[in-house]
């Protein structure tokens, strides 16, 4: 079987994570999306939240794929992948900037485990978006529809309405 992993913190999913998940799973008989868990990071979302965002945004998507399943993940990439028989890791690219960290963690996962990455670019009508822009655009009322599946886009009105 041929699994991969998109790994993030998806503090909030956005549509450009979606677009990458849903791609992604048309390569591969399974896609593991793993929440990262890091203590030392405020979320705007618990994981919980995060992983339920993930799992309803997948379940509506016009393309609805079955193969993708949510977990959460902490520590090295590696060794959820090693724990899980993932052989590879797939990651967006919005642009240049983006490659220049992502190759480096690409060979240093390759190093420590043979797991390889898949870099896709992203949907150029997202190519601008990540979930700290989201999350700053909400947080001053701005509007943010079309750039999150609904389900976030309702968790981000009753985020700032209280």
């Amino acid at each position: 079987m041929r699994r991969a992993v998109c790994p993030g913190s998806f503090d909030p999913i956005t549509n450009g994570h979606l677009d990458i998940i849903v791609r992604a799973s048309r390569l591969f008989d399974e896609v593991v999306v793993a929440v990262g868990i890091n203590k030392t990071k405020a979320t705007l979302f618990t994981i919980d939240e995060r992983m339920d965002f993930i799992r309803q945004a997948v379940r509506s998507h016009p393309d609805s794929p079955t193969n993708v399943v949510v977990d959460t993940s902490h520590g090295l990439l590696v060794d959820f992948c090693r724990v899980r028989g993932v052989q590879s890791i797939v990651k967006g690219l919005r642009a240049v900037s983006d490659f220049d960290y992502e190759l480096q963690m690409a060979q240093m996962n390759n190093s420590l485990a043979g797991v390889e990455t898949l870099f896709m670019s992203t949907n150029p009508q997202y190519a601008f978006l990540s979930s700290s822009l989201v999350k700053e655009v909400a947080r001053y009322g701005g509007d943010v529809s079309g750039l999150v599946p609904d389900i976030v886009l309702k968790g981000l009105r009753d985020r700032s309405a209280s």
